[in-house]
């Protein structure tokens, strides 16, 4: 087959072959990227004007156009409500986290839509999330197939390591909209490690700052002969460079005496965003900027703004102790750290990421295209353009995942920090005689008690043969694929019957609910344990007393009455004692009421296998038990 080039603007020229043509997208909250193969390396790739960074923002024009990129960004104050910016931090999001948050003020939501999958109304019709991001994929695309001359056959799209499973369902859907072929949803730190480790072919203990536009990620790596292996990993998927902005607007709002954000007109929202982003990038090379908004002129100084953006830092250095902590691992074990995102650019945050770790951070990698550059990598292999064996990349599960139990306590199957792709089994039995279903409830969190955790899905397996309490057996597999995206499984051992569901939920975690969920485990481990301790004491004792009323209904006449004194006494004192709290005193009288009700329960055994062999020969029984 003959070769082809073509000029890439900025570049050099881009020869077309027999290669399959794959790509690594970084689809970001402010600028995303496309990055593939050109000449053998790995490169990010620019539009006509030379531009390689694509803003997030899409405008729906009254004239029925679609405009993404640079040119949509540039309406945003002139038509507010038509171009949609920061969309990722929209995806899988209910619509009251939507309008609690004050974010998206500027926007119009339809009100006909599920409050679960909120939808946004523009001059071009309704456009939810997943239609919006569609675009932007799709624009990334068409800049790849212009500067190859090829199809894009596949695509790694990165996603922030805390996206929950319905943020990562609708990156998925977002990309099918657009006609893309997922090869696999990467998480957006291990792709900045494989770029970099690849690059510099470094070992040791690498941990990945990643603070983008709208999300933050710190991960943890080992990077060991090839093998990448995510140790741990957290963050927050509403903090990013946006927050410092509205931190400075809200500044530049109580400057201009209007108050709280709230008091910001929907109208004017926009503009004031963008003088504050315009002073936070200033200050990013200077000591003081200067706002202009509202027809008034303010000086904000790099002190100040370090002052406005104290909570938000420490957010992220809470962050990066968790990590540490997960990892059992101190910040003399780091060898290096990698900063990656638009908004580490900043000075106060490259400062306080040098004062924890002890080490000035790398600074000498685009941070804006290694996210990019890395999930092109991935997807070179995962296509068969690059042999396998060059490395091996082990993502991790970032929060537990498991089920309810009775007692509405939480079985852990996958715990967070697992390596993902991964499975795992557990055997799990009926409660009550004679249970033909059984209700499964799929959580995900750190914390004992379902209450307590994030509810994902629920199914159940019918079929179970009517069996006395605990004979049944139902294996209950857990999968997560090596997207982050999860299946549940139950089957009943001696029938086959089998039910299962792709966990798939409406709608995403709230705002900052995933960096509480880890926050409160930690804070409330005691009470967490003693709590369930509690429960299951209960449950055992509820399983007891059931059992021997029921037993009185049957055989009661087996008991002399001063033996079903004693045991009516045991039964009254462990009634007493489920409705204190405490655990310790539930399992002593429950004891207490099984010694008690022993004789009993051998005279109805005996009395049971008496029956059961009445009449036969000792033969028979000899065949029967071989």
């Amino acid at each position: 087959m003959s070769l082809l080039q073509i000029s890439e603007p900025g570049g050099r020229p881009v020869r077309r072959t027999a290669r399959k043509r794959a790509a690594g997208i970084d689809l970001g909250t402010t600028n995303s990227l496309i990055a593939t193969d050109v000449d053998g390396e790995v490169l990010t790739l620019a539009d006509a004007d030379g531009a390689h960074l694509l803003p997030s923002a899409v405008h729906y024009r009254a004239d029925g156009a679609t405009v993404v990129g640079a040119a949509a960004k540039a309406q945003a104050v002139a038509d507010p409500a038509n171009v949609i910016v920061s969309v990722k931090r929209a995806l899988g999001k209910s619509l009251d986290e939507l309008t609690d948050s004050g974010d998206y003020r500027q926007y119009r939501f339809d009100p006909e839509c599920d409050p679960a999958s909120p939808a946004f109304i523009t001059s071009m019709g309704v456009r939810n999330p997943a239609e919006v991001s569609a675009d932007i994929l799709r624009t990334l695309v068409l800049r790849a197939e212009a500067r190859t001359g090829e199809a894009v056959e596949g695509a790694v799209i990165t996603v922030p390591a805390y996206f929950n499973d319905a943020q990562r369902q609708q990156t998925r859907l977002a990309a099918s909209l657009a006609g893309i072929n997922v090869l696999r949803l990467l998480n957006e730190p291990t792709a900045a490690a494989v770029a970099y480790g690849l690059d510099t072919e470094e070992q040791g203990n690498i941990i990945v700052f990643d603070l983008g536009g709208g999300t933050f990620d710190v991960s943890l790596l080992s990077l060991q002969k090839g093998v990448f292996e995510v140790l741990a990993t957290g963050g927050d998927t509403a903090l990013g460079g946006d927050d410092f902005d509205r931190a400075v607007a809200a500044w530049l709002a109580e400057q201009c005496g209007l108050g709280g954000m709230e008091s910001i007109a929907a109208r004017d929202y926009p503009a004031l965003l963008q003088a504050a982003n315009r002073a936070r990038e200033a200050l990013s090379e200077a000591e003081q900027a200067e706002l202009s908004w509202n027809g008034a002129s303010f000086t904000l100084t790099a002190a100040e703004f370090a002052e406005l953006a104290a909570p938000l830092v420490r957010r992220t250095m809470l962050a990066c102790r968790r990590v540490l902590r997960d990892a059992r691992m101190e910040t003399s074990a780091i060898d290096n750290v990698l900063l990656v995102g638009g908004a580490t650019r900043m000075p106060l945050i490259r400062r306080a990421v040098a004062d924890y770790f002890g080490r000035e951070p790398l600074q000498d990698i685009d941070p804006d295209r290694v996210v990019a550059i890395g999930a092109g990598i991935q997807a070179e292999v995962l296509v068969g353009n690059k042999p396998a064996g060059d490395f091996l990349l082990l993502d991790v599960n970032p929060l537990s995942l498991g089920i309810e139990t009775m007692g509405e306590l939480v079985e852990k199957i996958i715990h967070r920090n697992t390596s993902i792709p991964v499975s795992k089994s557990q055997e799990f039995t009926t409660f009550k005689d004679g249970q033909t279903a059984m209700a499964l409830h799929v959580v995900q969190g750190e914390r004992e008690l379902v209450s307590e955790c994030r509810s994902l899905a629920r199914f159940s397996l019918g079929g179970i043969p009517p069996m006395v309490a605990g004979a049944a057996k139902v294996k209950v597999t857990f999968q997560v694929d090596a997207d982050g995206l999860l299946s549940v499984s139950a089957e009943e051992a001696s029938t086959g019957c089998k039910a299962e569901v792709q966990v798939k939920p409406s709608y995403g975690l709230d705002l900052d609910q995933v960096e509480q969920m880890l926050k409160d485990s930690h804070e409330h481990a005691r009470a967490d344990m003693a709590a369930r301790a509690l429960r299951e004491a209960r449950l055992e004792a509820t399983r007891l007393t059931e059992a021997i009323v029921a037993a009185f209904d049957v055989d009661g006449e087996l008991l002399e009455a001063a033996e079903r004194a004693v045991i009516d006494r045991a039964l009254h004192a462990l009634r007493q004692a489920m409705a204190e709290e405490n655990a310790a005193l539930i399992e002593e009288r429950t004891e207490q009421l099984n010694h008690a009700s022993e004789s009993f329960a051998e005279r109805r055994m005996n009395m049971t296998v008496g029956a059961a062999l009445r009449g036969e020969s000792i033969d028979a029984i000899d065949e029967r038990t071989e």
